[in-house]
């Protein structure tokens, strides 16, 4: 199926957009250079465990310039698209240069904690940001309710392991700043949960298979392209007692509260992510 047949009508995407904007305000956002106070940063205060996450996901948020760009192709605003879909994309527009530009906060405020707590040096990092930087991302899908899918599960999980991680992290700066990251974390998965929602009250049954599709070879960020990722990602998983597969949890109430009545297909959709959680 191509992109532009699987919409929600612009309507939705637009109520759905309109509602993320309402509840997150640009006055309500923050900013690297106030919100947090980097001169009582101390990275001696972290276990070896706690220093390496930090590294970990400093890497995978610098990589918003692939993210963004795989929206971009996807659902373009150019006259690549006929009008329709246009109005459609320009609608979701909004909200991806919102999304775009908090997640560049974070990315920002974790390249800040590691020079201001000592554990790099600013050129080195940046040296060191554009090794994986530089390399491609792309989420291969052919419906378009499958990005907001594998963001739903992405975003969720990234919320869960920021909030666990500053839970056992020693330096209150650093936990400030998880903390930050995890309500913004947490918006964003609401914003994809309403927009997967809408697709099952539209699509119905025509969107399962596309939603088990992302369930069965999903991936976090980077994984397939991140040198020594697995072997990494296992290691700052035991800092925080983390598992991503907890977000498929999220999905499930998503399905529940968006249909009325199950169907076979629906039923069937929600045995196989239980049955993921239980393998994982």
């Amino acid at each position: 199926m191509d992109i532009e047949s699987g919409l929600i009508p612009v309507g939705d995407i637009a109520e759905a957009v309109d509602g993320f904007l309402a509840a997150s305000p640009a006055a309500r956002g923050w900013d690297v250079e106030t919100a947090v106070d980097w001169s009582r940063a101390d990275a001696g205060l972290l276990s070896e465990g706690q220093r390496s996450a930090v590294e970990f996901i400093t890497l995978i948020e610098d990589h918003l310039p692939g993210y963004f760009e795989v929206y971009h192709r996807y659902f373009p605003v150019d006259d690549s698209v006929d009008a329709r879909t246009f109005v459609h994309n320009r609608e979701l527009y909004h909200f991806t240069v919102r999304w775009a530009l908090e997640e560049d906060t974070h990315a920002r405020a974790l390249t800040r904690y590691q020079q201001a707590s000592g554990m790099a040096e600013r050129d080195a990092l940046r040296t060191a940001l554009a090794v994986e930087g530089r390399r491609p991302f792309d989420l291969p899908y052919e419906h378009p309710v499958q990005f907001f899918a594998y963001a739903l599960v992405q975003e969720k999980a990234t919320q869960m392991y920021y909030q666990q991680l500053r839970d056992v992290v020693g330096d209150p700066v650093l936990a400030t700043v998880l903390s930050r990251l995890a309500r913004d974390e947490a918006r964003h998965f609401s914003f994809m949960a309403d927009v997967v929602g809408r697709y099952l009250r539209v699509h119905g049954d025509a969107v399962v298979e596309p939603i088990r599709d992302v369930v069965a070879h999903f991936r976090m960020p980077l994984a397939d392209t991140m040198r020594g990722y697995w072997r990494w990602a296992l290691k700052i998983a035991d800092v925080a007692e983390y598992d991503h597969t907890e977000a498929y949890e999220h999905l499930v109430k998503v399905i529940d509260r968006a249909v009325d009545a199950r169907t076979d297909q629906v039923d069937e959709l929600v045995r196989f992510i239980d049955q993921c959680r239980i393998v994982a």
